[in-house]
């Protein structure tokens, strides 16, 4: 069988390891349109406790993490003027030049033909048994079966910028800093013993008062955006020790989210899509490279499991490796999520709380303080310090109305909220009442339901219950309510167990009150 790859990164070049090592009669070239020793970007991260699949196939990977990388355990969050430390994170990162220059020669060794500086389409590749498209977020390939695939793309608001820094942090370090034009935060982790990445995020109305939107990102790959540079250097000088930003094709973004129903083809020949080219999740999860490396793994599993059976084999290949891609772009939503709510978050909680809000943005309390007990417990006492009671036994008064705890009973008539511990929601009338809101079931319709909340406002509502929707929406509007409208916030829990939660309501309850998410939890009545 002959296979050709499109695209010479980590995907690509591990997928041609894998497959010649598990047949050595597989003729296979990988085609890679830049240079051997070119690359844009500056490294490439990795958590310890997802690499165990990758290492079994091949130690190429933790032979360039052992000889050549830096490992932390910490992530530092900075935040005005303070430190704060979460550690049972166990990561590694290694330059992405070095890394594909030994995957690179680890390809060679098996016997894989590699041609840089030439870019293929499919028309190029009509001689070869299977194409592999492994050719990144811009797939050529991919744009030629797109109508096929069932592609997905969602366009996040946030805009990001990608430097390097000669400035070495001591490991995954989240920088927040205000400007007179927005908020800006910093991604920043070492990647060898003289650079870190050094990855900025803001919103756009930011970005636009900065005046950073002058640059014309419509060129081709190669000039980086000076200006950019020269004003984040300036913004964050204290917090890199005046030391310098690196370029390499930097410039501003949006991060695509792209889900695809179908990684193959047949028609008009036998093809299928690996990494970025088929899925993308927001780079603060930290798993492009892993996602497309364990794509490779199930990919020449699923070719040596079913010889001479191309059909058998990429169906094989969707259902092995699709569900955890799912899961990790599922839970890299509401990570993206926060990203580009980030500025608000700033402004609202003290360090201890937005740091908190941020490091439980995918992950429960429980599950925190079993990964990092000393951070979790100092969050707790932070909480206490400023309310004298634990999250969940916190008194909770507004407007006339109270509850002992932050955790109350309410009653549902056909899925709606109607009562909370006889409060009463729905319309205005004399008294304490409570108004209830429906969250939506996408994000493109929270800009109603805010305006909504803002109507809510000036009738002042003791609280706003919020039902309904997704996990994310409905948090979304909590945050809308107490942070935007000034209305306190009841998240409607619908995996509850009520009246006496269980531990898993418990703990969902006590994550969204410390993190200052909701105000308080519904339970059934």
């Amino acid at each position: 069988m002959r296979v050709a790859v499109a695209g010479g990164g980590p995907g690509g070049l591990f997928f041609a390891t894998l497959i010649r090592r598990a047949d050595p009669s597989v003729e296979v070239t990988v085609f890679e349109r830049n240079k051997a020793d070119d690359t844009f970007g500056f490294g490439v991260v990795f958590s310890d406790r997802t690499l165990a699949g990758i290492h079994d196939a091949d130690p190429v990977l933790r032979q360039a993490l052992t000889d050549h990388g830096t490992h932390w355990d910490d992530i530092e969050v900075r935040l005005k003027g303070e430190r704060i430390r979460c550690g049972g994170n166990g990561m590694a990162a290694v330059v992405r030049r070095t890394l594909l220059a030994l995957m690179q020669a680890r390809a060679r060794d098996v016997g894989a033909e590699l041609r840089f500086a030439t870019e293929v389409t499919l028309d190029d590749l009509a001689d070869y048994d299977l194409v592999v498209a492994a050719d990144g977020t811009g797939s050529a390939i991919r744009r030629q079966l797109e109508a096929d695939l069932g592609v997905e793309v969602e366009t996040a608001t946030a805009k990001f910028i990608w430097f390097g820094t000669d400035y070495l942090f001591d490991g995954l370090t989240f920088v927040h800093e205000r400007s007179p034009d927005g908020v800006f935060a910093v991604h920043g982790y070492p990647i060898s013993d003289e650079v870190s990445t050094f990855i900025v995020e803001t919103d756009e109305a930011s970005w636009r008062r900065a005046g950073l939107d002058e640059f014309d990102v419509t060129q081709p790959p190669g000039p980086s955006d000076l200006t950019t540079q020269a004003y984040l250097e300036k913004l964050f000088a204290d917090q890199i020790d005046g030391r310098r930003l690196l370029t390499n094709n930097s410039r501003w973004g949006n991060f695509r989210t792209r889900r695809t129903r179908r990684w193959h083809t047949l028609a008009p020949r036998p093809v299928a899509l690996l990494g970025d080219a088929v899925h993308t999740a927001h780079f603060s999860v930290g798993s492009g490279t892993k996602m497309a490396m364990e794509d490779a793994v199930a990919l020449s599993a699923a070719i040596a499991e079913h010889p001479g059976d191309l059909a058998a084999a990429l169906a094989a290949y969707e259902a092995a490796a699709q569900p955890s891609v799912r899961r990790i772009q599922d839970s890299a939503r509401p990570s993206l999520a926060w990203w580009e709510h980030f500025g608000e978050y700033h402004d609202a909680f003290e360090p201890w709380q937005f740091a908190y809000h941020f490091l439980s943005r995918s992950i429960t309390d429980s599950r925190l303080a079993r990964r990092a007990p000393d951070f979790v417990a100092a969050s707790h006492r932070g909480w206490v310090d400023a309310h004298g009671a634990q999250p969940l036994q916190t008194p909770f008064r507004n407007l006339g109305w109270s509850s002992t705890g932050r955790v109350v009973t309410v009653r549902s008539d056909a899925g709606v909220p109607v009562d909370v511990a006889g409060l009463g929601l729905g319309e205005p009338r004399p008294g304490p009442w409570g108004a209830v809101v429906e969250a939506p079931t996408g994000e493109a319709d929270l800009p109603a339901v805010e305006a909504r909340l803002h109507e809510l406002a000036d009738k002042n509502p003791v609280l706003v219950a919020v039902h309904g929707g997704t996990a994310l929406t409905r948090m979304l509007v909590c945050e809308q309510a107490r942070l935007r409208a000034g209305i306190p916030a009841l998240l409607v829990d619908p995996d509850a167990v009520g009246p006496e939660p269980d531990d898993a309501t418990r703990d969902r309850a006590l994550t969204t009150v410390l993190s200052g998410r909701a105000d308080l939890v519904g339970v059934p009545a």
